[in-house]
């Protein structure tokens, strides 16, 4: 059997799985790891290169800074002022995403999600709503903002540089063009109808031993730990922001955060150790070697080439457009954001030589459909995160995201063609 074959049947045996839930998510993601390197797909180095992956590093990083300020008590602070000004749960959702989908914009949308996860914990234990309630709008907004900047997703990036080799370029902010509207919208649609579509689970978490699920008196933490905590998370932010001109990686800042939160003991070594959470980690160290094996045995390509290759040779710009974002969105919400782009940026750069169309207009179709990694909780690392904080199950992924997948495609469909014209 092929490797193409072998690695579409673990697609569909992890499809299946993650929307049965008869056994983890993690378990079911590293399941597709080990069979993908029994069957000889991929070596054991690529299907187990998740765990010194920058983004999982990131996590376990941010898990620690995040349990910090949450532990401290600085996080329900910033949670009680919040509920201040909005003082409703749509108000709050609403709030949530606007502060989030604005920062993913400049800072990035896992960096800007990893930052406000403790906060909005703090904010759902602050105000009394079911934390489910708030985390998923958070990363859905993250999601969202991403495409307000080129430095906003990974996908970004890799299409600005493609277009420069063939001597072309992004603006800056010309994502915004599409983005800002698929956010307000998205924004929109979560206030007057979307929210009705979210878990409402009370915070009951089975894993009653992480520090995000503990119920602790705020009033005896000395203050030099909450403003360390408060100073720490501060500069990691500015770090990240500014990773370029510094020259350090986001998980580099990240660590030299947690590093000194424990090292000075703002948070406990078994406290730390404790809030990382390890079925975020299995299930995207597991989702990244499924993701490897789509790209490394050619599946991938297969399932784009079959898929554009059914509209023949001079197909209509409406229509091309339509299945580039739907591919892309299916293909995003199971092998990630940043592999989906990839993988579809070469293919999509020739199909715009083979029917004469504008580059840019196909690779912006390309990264808009590939940010709708909104249904699962594989598809981008934000997703991941907050899998085991809010103790979510697949199925409320697809319930809040699958909309909203769609919401956007329609506005994109509207866009796209005004701003980003095939010819």
């Amino acid at each position: 059997m092929s490797s193409e074959m072998i690695t579409l049947i673990f697609l569909l045996f992890a499809i299946v799985m993650f929307a049965w839930e008869k056994i983890p998510l993690a378990v079911t993601a590293m399941i597709v790891a080990i069979g993908l390197t029994l069957t000889g797909v991929l070596e054991p180095s690529e299907a187990f290169a998740g765990f010194v992956d920058g983004n999982v590093l990131l996590f376990m990083a941010m898990f620690i800074v995040g349990a910090a300020f949450f532990d401290t008590g600085m996080a329900q602070k910033v949670g009680g002022f919040v509920t201040k000004f909005a003082k409703t749960e749509r108000q709050l959702i609403v709030a949530v995403m606007i502060i989030t989908g604005l920062m993913s914009g400049l800072l990035s949308n896992t960096g800007t999600a990893a930052v406000l996860i403790p906060v909005v914990i703090g904010l759902a234990v602050r105000s009394g709503f079911a934390r489910t309630r708030l985390l998923l709008p958070l990363v859905l907004a993250a999601a969202m903002g991403g495409n307000l900047s080129l430095i906003g997703a990974p996908g970004n990036l890799i299409a600005q540089s493609a277009l420069n080799n063939i001597g072309e370029s992004f603006g800056f902010f010309e994502y915004a063009k599409v983005g800002i509207p698929i956010l307000v919208i998205g924004i929109l649609y979560f206030s007057l109808y979307g929210y009705k579509f979210l878990p409402n689970r009370k915070d009951d978490s089975s894993d009653t031993d992480s520090v995000f699920n503990q119920t602790i008196d705020y009033s005896s933490v000395p203050r030099w730990k909450q403003i360390l905590a408060v100073l720490v998370l501060v500069l990691t932010v500015l770090a990240m922001v500014f990773e370029e001109q510094i020259g350090v990686e986001l998980h580099v800042s990240a660590w030299a955060g947690a590093l000194i939160l424990v090292a000075t003991g703002v948070i406990s070594n078994k406290n730390a150790i404790k809030s990382i959470d390890m079925n975020t980690i299995l299930l995207f160290v597991g989702s990244l070697a499924l993701a490897k094996g789509i790209e490394e045995s050619g599946a991938g390509a297969l399932i784009a080439d079959w898929l554009i290759g059914t509209l023949g040779s001079n197909p209509s710009p409406y229509i091309l457009l339509f299945v580039i974002l739907t591919l892309s969105a299916l293909m995003t919400n199971f092998m990630s954001n940043t592999a989906t782009t990839a993988l579809l940026v070469p293919i999509s750069l020739s199909i715009a030589n083979g029917i004469g169309a504008d580059p840019r207009a196909v690779l912006m179709a390309t990264v808009i459909g590939g940010s709708l990694a909104f249904a699962t909780p594989i598809g981008m690392p934000a997703n991941t995160m907050v899998y085991g904080l809010g103790g979510f199950k697949f199925t409320d992924y697809v319930k809040a995201g699958a909309p909203l997948v769609i919401v956007s495609i329609i506005v994109a469909m509207i866009l796209l063609p005004i701003f980003f014209p095939f010819y």
